[in-house]
């Protein structure tokens, strides 16, 4: 009778940017058991990352930035329920015991994606996140390389500073952001700005809001 091996666990230890990526990515460090004798030879890891908003509270002002998501907050209760953020993948290195490992979290600054309207909407506290981990461990058998699945509950909470956004998005959005347009809409514009002699898309902005008597910021 073949004895049931024991788990590999996954808990996330923090999550930092990534400071030398051409583009907005964060890093979470893992750290990785098996409280197996036989050495793992690899792990593929994949990771879905998923957002519990229930698991902290708002201020009213970031209940006006959350309205577009949940509703009003009297609806919340019905509204605020765990959405996916992404999904990420790495490869662990062989080990016995235990390791760390770090697993790439690629991001955007994109406010059509519900994430980081939620995101964007924070101005202080902890982001919410459940890991959700799966995936190939390749390990030693009896005579042969045995390869099994990563645990279907194998899971874990983390909860992310909102700092720790902020401070990715400064870094490589210095006091900035963007915003998705149309190809007609980009256009139109960059038309506006020229027959106005304006210098940026700044301020053809401003000069709309003020058109229709909006204060601006």
């Amino acid at each position: 009778m073949t004895t049931a091996q024991p788990d590999v666990t996954f808990s996330v230890l923090d999550v930092i940017p990534e400071r030398y990526a051409v583009s907005p990515t964060l890093l979470a460090h893992l750290a990785v058991a098996y409280p197996g004798d036989e050495p793992i030879h690899a792990i593929a890891l994949r990771c879905q990352i998923r957002i519990q908003p229930l698991r902290r509270g708002y201020s009213d002002a970031e209940a006006v930035g959350l309205l577009e998501l949940f509703g009003p907050r009297e609806r919340w209760a019905s509204t605020q329920q765990s959405f996916p953020w992404q999904h990420a993948i790495t490869l662990v290195p062989g080990f016995t015991g235990k390791t760390q490992a770090t697993l790439p979290l690629p991001c955007t600054y994109d406010l059509e994606v519900a994430a980081a309207k939620y995101f964007h909407a924070l101005r202080g506290g902890t982001i919410p996140l459940q890991f959700l981990f799966s995936g190939t461990i390749f390990g030693s058998g009896e005579q042969a390389l045995q390869v099994r699945p990563v645990s279907w509950n194998c899971e874990d909470h983390y909860d992310m500073p909102v700092a720790v956004w902020r401070d990715l998005i400064a870094l490589h959005y210095p006091n900035s952001g963007w915003v998705r347009l149309s190809h007609a809409s980009i256009a139109a514009l960059r038309e506006f700005k020229s027959r106005n002699g304006l210098l940026d898309l700044d301020d053809v902005i401003r000069a709309l809001m003020h058109a229709t008597r909006r204060p601006v910021p």
